[in-house]
């Protein structure tokens, strides 16, 4: 058992990186704090993602389609699926994006 804050996780770019296999767990998750425009490229990974929005707006990207997402919405990102998101509103965005291994694996793609 351990006890993280999230203050002890590394912060790149816009997300505090929890990798699960440095903290013995199957996943890892990005704990995402973006200003608004600000968002990644577009990229795939090889597993699924989840991506939990929890506060502010964003609007989402996976393979053709293009939705909005707000405060509450949960997104599941299929394995090797181009995707990305912006904050598309105003305040900050905070969103938790679970991925399915235990070591982030990106290929960014523009």
């Amino acid at each position: 058992m351990s006890f993280i804050n999230l203050e002890q996780l590394p912060f790149v770019g816009m997300s505090h990186e929890f990798v699960g296999e440095t903290q013995g767990t199957p996943f890892s998750a990005f704990i995402v704090t973006a200003p608004p425009g600000q968002g990644p490229p577009l990229h795939q990974h090889p597993y699924v993602e989840v991506a939990f929005t929890v506060e502010g707006l964003a609007t989402i990207t996976i393979g053709d389609e293009e939705r909005v997402v707000k405060a509450g919405g949960i997104v599941v990102i299929p394995a090797n699926t181009p995707h990305r998101f912006v904050n598309s509103g105003d305040t900050t965005l905070r969103q938790i994006d679970i991925h399915a291994s235990p070591r982030f694996i990106q290929t960014n793609l523009s």
